[in-house]
């Protein structure tokens, strides 16, 4: 006779998450003594904890954040938007801000505009859906955006970095004039009168548009011709051909501000296929101070401004209103810049000290 034996039972396999309910009986505790530890709320013992924890961990167990925030009215999320990452300046800020919020319980959703007003819109209500608690944003033109306009409407805690304060809203911004008249008092202690501005999606920047009124501005006050304006539509991959076009038909310019370190380092690039020396033939100023500005040679010559302090700021300016903290002090305008001398600017050759010409006005829709 063929002896039988009792089959085993076969290991349970989890269809499902696991659930609040799975941790309890795990930890051999109640529902709500779970909640409590793992929200990091009332009572209980160190012994306790330790049995909850384990057992969400064995479990895989994961406590819904949807959860938290339909108790709290809070999603412990905030927004972040800046026009691209591709500007080392922007990337900063985001790390900056993303630190600061993680060290205060909060997570960084972040969106990119891509310098276009529409994306800009949409991202901002693609946040708002997601109902994040505050924003962090740098917006295209601060004084018409819509996206801010909607931020306002809806009385979302918000702060602006780099832009200048619109809407009501606080900012953490640089003086963009004040700072562009300090390259044009450099340009003009080293002999230069013939110079231009250099500005990537011109339009799309009320930084940039800052810098160029600051410059031009400057440069009549220190008797110089009045700047060229060089506004380039950068198209894909082909950057520094447009460069090289565009200072290929200005030779007579002995000096380039350019609106931000990234858009200067290209120039230079551009400069020397074209056979020029840097700073003999052309100098070249930046803007935003980047570490890769020391690395090439020479130094960039730039306005350094300081992205990590803006990023942090900023998030304590959203968390002041949140948290009924009070409001943070923003540095005077004198602090949010300083010019860093380097050998990308130097003195004309003697045959080109006294060039002028004629500076374009500005475009149609400004």
């Amino acid at each position: 006779m063929l002896e039988t034996f009792p089959r085993l039972k076969e290991p349970r396999v989890r269809s499902r998450p696991p659930t609040i309910k799975d941790v309890a009986e795990q930890a051999g505790c109640g529902i709500a003594t779970v909640s409590r530890v793992l929200n990091g709320t009332g009572s209980a013992s160190a012994d306790t904890r330790r049995k909850v924890l384990s057992a969400a961990n064995a479990l895989g167990f994961e406590f819904s954040a949807l959860g938290r925030s339909l108790q709290s009215s809070s999603t412990k999320t905030l927004g972040c938007i800046v026009p691209s990452l591709a500007n080392p300046v922007f990337a900063e800020v985001v790390q900056a801000a993303q630190q600061e919020a993680h060290r205060e319980g909060y997570q960084l959703i972040l969106a990119c505009s891509e310098y276009d007003e529409v994306l800009e819109l949409q991202a901002a209500r693609t946040l708002i859906a997601k109902q994040v608690d505050g924003l962090v944003l740098t917006v295209n033109n601060a004084a018409d955006s819509e996206a801010l306009e909607l931020i306002r409407d809806r009385n979302l805690p918000c702060c602006l970095v780099y832009n200048r304060s619109s809407f009501g809203l606080p900012a953490w911004a640089v003086d963009n004039r004040a700072a562009a008249r300090e390259v044009a008092r450099a340009f003009h202690s080293q002999g230069h009168v013939q110079t231009g501005f250099l500005a990537l999606r011109f339009h799309r920047s009320d930084r940039s548009r800052e810098r160029y009124e600051g410059f031009a501005a400057a440069c009549r006050e220190f008797g110089m011709a009045d700047p060229l304006l060089l506004e380039i539509e950068e198209q894909d991959g082909t950057l520094l051909e447009l460069l090289g076009t565009l200072l290929a038909e200005h030779q007579a310019l002995t000096g380039i501000f350019a609106s931000n370190d990234f858009l200067a380092l290209a120039a230079m690039k551009a400069a020397r296929a074209l056979g020029k020396r840097i700073p003999d033939d052309l100098s070249l100023v930046g803007f935003d101070g980047i570490s890769t500005g020391l690395l090439v040679d020479p130094h960039l010559a730039t306005v350094e401004t300081d992205p990590r302090t803006m990023g942090q700021g900023a998030v304590h300016s959203v968390l002041a209103r949140l948290l009924d903290r009070p409001t943070p002090d923003l540095p005077s305008a004198a602090a949010t810049f300083s010019f860093r001398a380097g050998g990308s600017l130097g003195p004309p050759v003697p045959e080109k000290a006294d060039g002028r010409e004629a500076a374009t006005s500005l475009p149609s829709n400004e």
